[in-house]
């Protein structure tokens, strides 16, 4: 039984129903769970801010390590501490205790997440039949937070999710890493230096594509934050919105369950413009409000699918612009930067919105995402479809 569970569907359905499921779990009510607990505003924005800058920080420290040792050892190990982390924020009583407990397990979730994307793409099935669940998976812990909170205590959403997590890594302990899934390109990192961190860095081309993520990660989460408040003003109940939210994550599961017939069919070019065309097109139609309708149907059809395209995109790019035996830490030093740009662009769009309106805060980002399409016109970039990864 347990050799029919080594490298079985059932190992990948439960790391990433159960990863994505924790990881909604913790992080979608953490405000409102710590606002009942009697503290301030300002105290959640410094719990959440220095999960963020935590996680910018160890991330690049994480990738080296998936890349220097065992993949599927690092990610068990980093599930585990996650659990750790978990309890000790159950027994927190004071706001320095929330914010050291909630970091550690914020910092090892978004750590282990460039390893997830990359894994889907080495698994013996297709990566869309593996990533859904990560979709569903998610989409269900927002909702199961917000039932547990209302009908059974807020502190059962983290006991629940040490339990969730215990599920993960059953599921991670099943995989098996297959370590040469993409070929090495020596033209660009040499056999000498490709597992040097400074050698990325040294790539042109991976800079300005970095540069480009910067911005179009900054415009997207500014959105992710903002979109709830913004449908309440334009007249929809929290709940109303909150359940448009819920419900343009799960727009975006054919497109990753039918990703094997396109991701490695179009040039990395191509799909990239495709990505920012679209969440140019969301927040042009959110700048000129023309009306509640138009506003909801762009969200369910642009803004999770553009983003999913995005993130399956940049494992693509990235794989074609690294040596294999660094791919981990530079998918980590793209997220590391995305980390950054959040910090930047929701600081610039809470500015902006204290003196003016979500219309000019969209006008704001549809200017800078002209920009990046611009950009990416520009940029020279590998096809990418030689690695085959969405359909091996």
């Amino acid at each position: 039984m347990l050799k029919n569970y080594k490298n079985s569907y059932l190992s990948y359905f439960l790391m990433y129903t159960f990863y994505f499921l924790s990881f909604a779990l913790f992080s979608s009510l953490i405000s409102v769970y710590l606002l009942d607990k009697g503290y301030g505003p300002s105290q959640v924005s410094l719990v959440v801010s220095v999960s963020f800058f935590t996680s910018m920080l160890a991330q690049p420290f994480i990738g080296a390590l998936n890349d220097r040792y065992n993949v599927k050892t690092v990610t068990i190990i980093s599930f585990a501490l996650t659990i750790l982390g978990a309890i000790l924020f159950l027994l927190a009583n004071s706001i320095w205790f929330y914010i050291i407990s909630y970091s550690l397990v914020l910092l090892l979730i978004n750590g282990t997440n460039p390893v997830m994307e990359q894994l889907a793409t080495s698994s013996p099935y297709h990566y869309g039949k593996i990533r859904i669940w990560g979709t569903i998976g998610y989409a269900l812990g927002t909702q199961i937070a917000g039932l547990i909170y209302d009908f059974i205590s807020p502190q059962a959403i983290y006991i629940i999710f040490v339990g969730t997590m215990l599920l993960a890594i059953i599921g991670t302990m099943g995989i098996q890493v297959r370590q040469n899934t993409i070929e090495p390109k020596t033209d660009l990192l040499t056999e000498k230096n490709r597992t040097s961190f400074k050698e990325i860095l040294k790539d042109k081309t991976f800079l300005l594509y970095m540069i480009i993520v910067m911005l179009f990660s900054g415009v997207m989460n500014t959105g992710h934050t903002y979109l709830p408040a913004m449908l309440e003003a334009d007249g929809l109940s929290v709940g109303l919105a909150t359940t448009v939210v819920s419900l343009s994550v799960i727009c975006e599961s054919p497109l990753i369950y039918f990703s094997h017939l396109f991701m490695d069919k179009f040039k990395s070019k191509q799909l990239f413009l495709v990505s920012v065309g679209f969440v140019l097109l969301q927040y042009l139609i959110y700048a000129l409000h023309i009306n509640i309708t138009s506003t909801v149907a762009v969200t369910l059809l642009a803004k999770h699918a553009a983003a999913m395209l995005f993130i399956m995109l940049n494992i693509k790019i990235v794989a074609s612009l690294v040596d294999r035996h660094v791919l981990i830490t530079a998918l980590a030093l793209i997220q590391t930067a995305r980390n950054l740009s959040s910090i930047i662009f929701q600081s610039i769009a809470g500015q902006i919105l204290e003196v003016s309106t979500y219309t000019v805060l969209c006008l704001v980002l549809v200017a800078v995402l002209t920009v990046i399409f611009v950009m990416v016109a520009l940029l020279d970039l590998p096809s990418g479809n030689q690695e085959k990864l969405f359909s091996r």
